[in-house]
C-alpha cells in the first residue's frame, strides 16, 4: 500500500529547486562581456586582440547574432551578419567561455564607421610602403599648415596614427587562389562564363583549414562617383549570392564584401578596352599565415 507524505514531496521539491537555482546561478557567472579588435578571422573561429589577452579566441556559430549598434551603414538587402565581422574591426562579445576557456559568442556588436574602416584596411590586409610614406607626407602637410586650421590637422594626424595602428594590429595572410570577373556596362549580373570558376574556387577553399573568403568590387571611373560606388557593391554582393548559394559556402568563411568603387585602377579608363577591366569583382581565398604554416 502506498502512502503519500507530503513532507516528503515537499523536500523534494525544494532540494530540486535548489539545484535548479545553483545550476542558473552557475550558468550566469559564465556570461561576459568583451571589447577588442579582431585580428584575424578563421572559419567560425575568431582572434581578438583585448586589454587582458594579446589572442583571445571567440566561437561563432549558426546562434550568433552580429549586429550594427551605431550609426547607417546602408546594410543593403539583407543583414550581413557575420560576414561583417572583418580583421580590424572593434567589437563587443557577449558570451560564455567553454572548456577550452573559449569564448562562444551570442552577441557581437559593432559601429558602422568602425566597419568601413575596417573593410578599407582589409582591403589591403597590410600596408605597403607607399601607403606609409603618403601617410607621413599627410601629417608633415598637416603640420605645415597647423597655422592656419589646428584643429583638422590635429584630427587628421590622429586618423592616420589610428589606421596605421589598425595595420599593425592584423595577422597576416597569404592568398590561396583568386578569380576576378569582369562585367558590362552598367551591369551587376555575374556572366556564366566565371560561374564555373567560382565553383571551382569554392571548392578549392573548402579544402583548406580555417578559410576566408574575401570579395571586393569595383567600378571604371565613368559616371558619377555615387553610382559607381553602388554598382561595385552591387557587383560584389551578386559574386557573394552565388557563393553562397551555389558554391555552399558558409557565410562564417566569408568576409563582408567591400565596395571599392574607382579606386585601384588597373587599367586606364580612356580606353573600352582599360573601363572593361576596370569594372570588376575580385574574390581571394585568405588564409592566416599562423594556420598555413608559413
Amino acid at each position: 500500500m502506498n502512502i503519500h507524505r507530503p513532507g516528503r514531496t515537499i523536500f523534494s521539491l525544494v532540494g530540486l529547486l535548489a539545484v535548479i537555482a545553483l545550476t542558473c546561478a552557475g550558468a550566469a557567472a559564465q556570461d561576459t562581456t568583451v571589447q577588442g579588435i579582431i585580428i584575424a578571422r578563421n572559419g567560425t573561429n575568431m582572434v581578438l586582440k583585448t586589454t587582458d589577452a594579446p589572442k583571445l579566441v571567440v566561437v561563432l556559430n549558426d546562434d550568433t547574432q552580429a549586429k550594427e549598434v551605431e550609426g547607417k551603414l546602408g546594410m543593403r538587402k539583407k543583414e550581413l551578419g557575420i560576414t561583417a565581422l572583418v580583421p580590424g574591426l572593434p567589437v563587443r562579445v557577449k558570451g560564455s567561455y567553454d572548456s577550452q576557456n573559449r569564448l562562444v559568442a551570442n552577441t557581437v556588436e559593432f559601429k558602422g564607421s568602425d566597419l568601413k574602416t575596417a573593410q578599407e584596411i582589409q582591403a589591403g590586409l597590410s600596408p605597403t610602403d607607399q601607403e606609409l610614406a603618403a601617410a607621413q607626407k599627410g601629417i608633415a602637410q598637416n603640420e605645415q599648415g597647423i597655422a592656419a586650421n589646428a584643429q583638422q590637422a590635429a584630427t587628421n594626424k590622429q586618423d592616420i596614427v589610428q589606421t596605421n595602428k589598425r595595420f599593425s594590429e592584423l595577422d597576416e595572410y597569404d592568398v590561396k587562389g583568386t578569380v576576378p570577373v569582369y562585367f558590362g556596362n552598367g551591369s551587376t549580373v555575374v556572366e556564366s562564363k566565371y560561374k564555373q570558376q567560382l565553383l571551382a574556387l569554392a571548392q578549392q577553399a573548402k579544402q583548406i583549414n580555417g578559410f576566408m573568403i574575401q570579395v571586393q568590387g569595383f567600378a571604371s571611373s565613368t559616371g558619377s562617383a555615387a553610382l559607381n560606388q553602388k554598382l561595385s557593391m552591387e557587383r560584389a554582393d551578386s559574386v557573394l549570392a552565388y557563393l553562397e548559394q551555389d558554391g555552399k559556402v558558409p557565410l562564417t568563411n566569408i568576409l563582408a564584401p567591400a565596395a571599392m568603387g574607382t579606386s585601384d585602377q588597373v587599367a586606364s579608363d580612356t580606353t573600352a578596352e582599360g573601363q572593361a577591366q576596370n569594372r570588376r569583382v575580385v574574390v581571394k581565398i585568405l588564409v592566416n599565415k599562423a594556420i598555413a604554416g608559413s
